[in-house]
């Protein structure tokens, strides 16, 4: 019950692919890559999803229900921590994960949560640096974040009632049921964990439904750390009257619109 698209036959051969489709090298029993609970290839049907860097290239398996079979391609540096976490050879990280921006001027605090909107559960990102962001090639003492996102098409929020814009070429790399980074157009990480930071079931389940992540970003001191996620809506939505606050929805990294 194995779906090979023909994008992965392509990648990994007719000859491989077949074997794969008569049972010789299927995985049986697995770990779905998308959503991270059990599946079974002799039951259910189950998709091929073949991750390829610039010199690693990995075979994982989904449920066909979360992802089509398909080719996702991603840094290699992304990559090899996604090999690292399938084979447990790196601990997810928790709560949230910083990253450096270029020229070293902040790191950027991302964290993961359930937004409710209009009486749907969506998964939301939020995006913090820990210091003022200057814009490049300046040294002066602003805070460009947000005209710089601006600038790439995040959309200024008014009213966490209102689900964002779909950013194009942006998109979210979710593998091994665990978030490694934020893509800009060509695949490029604009977020990247120092290691897979873990998600929560729910927030798998909710973006195993939409396909979809909702991504807030706001300066520093905007929203602070927030112990639960009502806390945290609160954040947004005081954030959002006081104009501190862009927003954008990005798909899961493979799928359409990505």
């Amino acid at each position: 019950m194995l779906e090979v698209s023909d994008e992965v036959r392509a990648e990994i051969g007719d000859e491989e692919a077949e074997r794969l489709l008569a049972g010789d090298g299927s995985p049986g029993s697995y770990d779905c890559t998308s959503c991270r609970t059990p599946g079974d290839s002799e039951r259910e049907q189950t998709s091929t999803v073949l991750f390829v860097g610039d010199e690693t290239a990995v075979l994982a398996f989904a449920h066909a229900g979360c992802i089509p079979s398909q080719v996702v391609a991603v840094p290699e540096a992304d990559l090899q921590g996604a090999v690292r976490s399938i084979t447990g050879d790196s601990p997810a990280s928790a709560g949230d994960a910083p990253q450096s921006v270029p020229g070293g001027q902040a790191v950027l605090g991302i964290t993961s949560g359930l937004i409710l909107i209009n009486g749907d559960l969506h998964p939301a990102l939020v995006v913090e640096p820990t210091a003022p962001i200057a814009r490049p090639g300046t040294t002066g003492p602003g805070d460009d974040f947000l005209p710089l996102l601006i600038e790439q098409g995040f959309i200024p929020m008014t009213d966490t009632e209102e689900v964002p814009q779909a950013l194009s070429g942006w998109s979210i790399l979710l593998a091994a049921g665990q978030l490694h980074s934020v893509l800009q157009p060509g695949q490029v990480a604009w977020w990247q964990a120092h290691r897979p930071l873990s998600v929560t079931d729910g927030w798998r389940a909710a973006v195993n439904k939409t396909q979809r992540v909702l991504v807030y970003a706001a300066p520093v001191g905007t929203i602070g750390q927030q112990p639960r996620e009502d806390l945290l809506r609160d954040a947004l939505d005081k954030a959002a009257r006081n104009g501190k606050l862009v927003a954008a929805s990005m798909p899961l990294a493979g799928t359409p619109g990505a």
